[in-house]
């Protein structure tokens, strides 16, 4: 396992030509490290980072906002020392106006990005499946798409354009900004929280030949959960399952927690955990070391 650094424009790259590619691209929801390791060895292509999965682990707390551009910058780059696979990442409202985003823009390529995802809420943003979101104008999250790509260093680092309308406004509404966005210029298109199978096929049938679209599916949100292949054939190009993996981890974190404080050892729950070495071998540990004898001097 003798992973490096992100490469720049040539992985960038493969994201952008992956999604011109038939089959939809599955990007599971990371929060640190760790999460991005272990799914990358899994077999997935692209990852998502998630505000809402940093907020719960990094604060533990709700996703309302909370969470600062350089927690998240700093995480990334954490993930991108550890994997080169092309990431998805949240920025949120891009943390203010249009220059804001620039910013953002700047400090999350610089730190690996390979794709930045812009929301239309006004600032502090809220999660797309809470309820009570306020939205920007349509001109103010054009103005922030454009900075944005104004400010990217490589045309390969995409824009995902998402709205949050359709509980504030309305399909009809909705579909509206998002044909905005993508004149605005908008590399891939996420229309937020569609809550039921019509909306998403009204979604994939407007915009299937127009630009790549992302679904969101999120356990227990409004939308409907779809399997990869059903969204495919909707006309998705990319799926997220943003925060799968902190509920999964928090629900075994529960159990554990309760085993260990009722019967005083790990003993019950060796079944359900990795042992010190196995854990070492997904770190890949013992490469590590044989590279850093590649370094010392014996003499």
């Amino acid at each position: 396992m003798d992973r490096g650094t992100t490469g720049g424009g040539t992985l960038m790259s493969s994201l952008r030509t992956r999604l011109t590619q038939g089959e939809i691209l599955v990007a599971p929801g990371v929060y640190d490290a760790l999460t991005a390791v272990i799914a990358t060895d899994a077999g997935f292509e692209a990852l998502y980072l998630s505000g809402a999965a940093v907020a719960y682990t990094r604060l533990g707390g709700p996703d309302i906002g909370l969470t600062s551009a350089n927690e998240m910058a700093e995480t990334m780059s954490l993930i991108a020392n550890r994997v080169d696979t092309p990431i998805v990442m949240d920025a949120d409202a891009g943390f203010g106006n249009a220059l804001n985003a620039q910013r953002t823009m700047q400090l999350y390529e610089r730190a690996g990005a390979s794709a930045l995802q812009l929301e239309d809420q006004q600032h502090p943003k809220r999660c797309g499946h809470l309820a009570d979101k306020r939205l920007v104008s349509k001109g103010e999250m054009c103005g922030k798409i454009k900075a944005m790509t104004d400010a990217r260093r490589s045309d390969e680092t995409l824009v995902v354009a998402r709205t949050d309308a359709i509980a504030v406004e309305g399909i009809e509404l909705a579909l509206a900004r998002a044909d905005a966005y993508i004149e605005a210029g908008a590399d891939v298109l996420f229309i937020e929280a569609p809550q039921t199978r019509e909306q998403l096929v009204q979604i994939g049938e407007r915009y299937v030949d127009r630009i790549p679209l992302l679904a969101n599916m999120v356990e227990g949100g409004h939308t409907p959960i779809t399997d990869a292949q059903h969204l495919q054939q909707l006309g998705f190009s990319i799926a997220i399952f943003p925060g799968g993996i902190v509920r999964a981890l928090a629900r075994t974190a529960q159990d554990y927690y309760a085993n260990l404080h009722g019967q005083g050892s790990n003993k019950a729950f060796a079944n359900r955990m990795h042992d010190f070495d196995g854990l070492n071998r997904i770190l890949g540990t013992q490469d590590m070391l044989e590279r850093g004898r590649r370094y010392t001097d014996d003499e």
